[in-house]
């Protein structure tokens, strides 16, 4: 059996807010609180259960996609007008990098924390 992270908790001072931005840009549903938590599920394996913390440190969430979900979440980060940047040391710099071949883009959430999204590992 191989080893597959099933949940983790995102702390969030405003857990549904940043929930819903996640699941906006993500093109995923948000279906409201579960508990404690505010939950979207990522996929078949993965849920993200947003949960509130008076403080926290940022974190940093890397998601590989296919081109075609890159093209779709960069889109709506766009539209979204969300700066981006191409490393995360500059995420702001309104660049993509292509590394290993592929893509990729950083930009930070409304809790701080920063999002990474790549077609190439």
């Amino acid at each position: 059996m191989s080893i597959v992270l099933n949940h983790t908790i995102v702390p969030a001072r405003d857990k549904e807010a940043a929930a819903r931005f996640f699941a906006e840009i993500f093109g995923l549903s948000y279906a409201g609180l579960e508990g404690n938590f505010a939950p979207v599920r990522v996929n078949e394996d993965l849920t993200l259960d947003y949960d509130y913390r008076s403080a926290f440190e940022s974190h940093i969430y890397a998601f590989h996609v296919s081109d075609d979900e890159f093209d779709a979440i960069f889109g709506r980060i766009q539209q979204a007008g969300i700066s981006y940047g191409s490393g995360p040391r500059s995420p702001r710099d309104m660049e993509i990098n292509h590394r290993r071949g592929g893509r990729g883009v950083y930009f930070h959430d409304h809790e701080g924390h920063l999002l990474e999204l790549l077609t190439r590992v």
